[in-house]
């Protein structure tokens, strides 16, 4: 029995299940449009950021301080 016919067909019909039947999630989410949302989780990352540095350095003066 000749099952070539059935590789043949099979292909296509993933290729369509995996683009149209998943919902066609593919690309959302990347572009110029998630960049900009992007930018102030940045910012907002940068400037916890900055501010664990100023505690940081903040606990090292006070552990300066305390040994003799």
């Amino acid at each position: 029995m000749n099952w070539s016919w059935l590789i043949t067909l099979i292909c296509p019909l993933m290729m369509l299940f995996m683009m149209f039947g998943l919902g066609g999630k593919h690309g959302h989410g990347h572009g110029h449009g998630s960049r900009k949302q992007a930018s102030p989780d940045y910012q907002e990352l940068q400037k916890e950021l900055n501010e664990l540095k100023m505690q940081n350095e903040q606990m090292r003066r006070d552990i300066q301080s305390l040994t003799p």
